[in-house]
């Protein structure tokens, strides 16, 4: 891939004014400038690749599996044993694990997603998420909850979080997913070991009570909400705008898709109007970028190398058609199709075919050509031929929402 520079866009990063420049591409690495030019013509916004703090890339099936209708779940366990024996999970396990990850992996890339979390033990994903298009990392500490039912991922919490606190990584768990006793002393369980502190990121979150918000504000953690699935499986969110007021580092997730969005630009579409409906009152578009971009960047440790558009940052850049004068309500209201470029660490991954040209003028080897909203895409990897071999295996034409194209016979 050839260094390039993106001129004439509309450059959206962190506490930055968006305005009209040019933008910059040398090895991988924002610069302040590059070889082969591409002009935007004013028509583009150009923004920090789309960071999702929490899913499970091995749950990207559809339909959604969730309690019977007028019922919710009390924790997470039941929802578990619905999901085994749903006929999506029967369906589901007719594909392997590299299909269903392979899929996930697209999932992030069709919505401008270029860092993801796989909630799993790296024991269970540190081969298969380099194999991904896009950024899946796996440098965490890790429980599955902060409980004693939990699934016993990792090494135990505080070796996990004693490893994350050495290394600089975050140490990730699901909290106060639930209205038991248990979940609803979450916090309390992790100050009671110790490691309630700023490399905690904590997600769900949904039992939280007025004290525990204090308590995670004051620690420096930082929350994913996951609404749409918080909404499906318990009718209740975390307290969304009292975490913002204390100061908490807010982030969003889309959970997998058996309870979630179809993917993070769905989500933040979700998120928004749930906000509007639990408060009265709108949650700014530009709060919701921050959520998605530097604020996720921080939670990951990963703000010094992503998260925002500053030279010397990853080149993880997502280009988007201006439909919207406001360049921040542009993005929270873009759809798929709305997306022109996506760029990992200075690699075009996924765009329209006139960014050719940054891939030396042609499609590299191991890249295909799709078509999405009526404009020929090239993309990483092969995900039609991915489509069609999990039709085949499921045996009729299965549709998934987030995958936005036909992939022919």
């Amino acid at each position: 891939m050839s260094d390039f520079v993106l001129r004439n866009g509309i450059i959206v990063s962190g506490a930055k004014k968006p305005h009209k420049s040019s933008l910059g591409v040398q090895g991988g690495y924002i610069a302040g400038s590059g070889a082969t030019p591409v002009d935007l013509k004013g028509a583009s916004c150009v923004y920090p690749g789309l960071i999702n703090t929490h899913d499970h890339l091995q749950g990207n099936y559809r339909p959604a599996v969730g309690p019977k209708p007028g019922q919710f779940y009390l924790t997470w366990l039941p929802w578990d044993n619905d999901l085994k024996a749903s006929d999506t999970f029967k369906e589901r396990s007719q594909l392997t694990r590299d299909d269903l990850y392979a899929l996930s992996g697209y999932k992030c890339l069709f919505a401008g997603v270029t860092t993801v979390n796989d909630h799993f033990p790296q024991k269970f994903n540190s081969e298969i998420l380099p194999t991904l298009p896009i950024r899946a990392i796996l440098e965490y500490g890790l429980a599955h909850e902060a409980s004693s039912y939990d699934l016993k991922w990792g090494d135990g919490l505080k070796i996990e979080h004693e490893r994350a606190k050495k290394n600089k990584w975050p140490f990730i768990t699901h909290l106060a997913e639930g209205f038991d006793e248990e979940a609803m002393n979450g916090v309390d369980y992790l100050e009671s070991l110790n490691i309630l502190d700023r490399h905690c990121l904590l997600i769900h979150c949904i039992a939280l009570s007025d004290n525990d918000i204090k308590k995670i504000a004051a620690a420096g953690a930082s929350v994913s909400w996951c609404g749409f699935s918080n909404m499906f499986m318990f009718n209740v969110t975390c307290k969304v705008r009292k975490l913002m007021e204390a100061g908490v580092n807010m982030t969003i997730g889309t959970d997998s898709s058996a309870t979630g969005t179809a993917n993070l630009l769905a989500e933040i579409k979700y998120d928004r109007e749930l906000y509007r409906s639990l408060y009265g009152e709108d949650l700014p578009a530009k709060a919701i970028f921050n959520m998605i971009t530097d604020n996720a960047a921080k939670a990951f440790w990963m703000d010094q190398k992503t998260g925002t558009l500053e030279e010397g940052k990853l080149a993880d850049i997502l280009v988007v058609r201006q439909k919207n004068d406001d360049p921040y309500e542009n993005l929270v209201n873009a759809a798929m199709e709305d997306i022109e470029l996506l760029v990992l660490e200075g690699t075009p991954i996924y765009g329209e075919l006139r960014f050719l040209d940054v891939c030396g003028g042609e499609l590299p080897a191991d890249y295909t050509q799709i078509t999405v909203g009526n404009r020929p895409m090239f993309v990483k990897g092969d995900p039609a031929g991915l489509y069609r071999e999990c039709r085949k295996k499921i045996g009729f034409r299965k549709e998934l929402d987030y995958l936005p194209f036909e992939p022919g016979e």
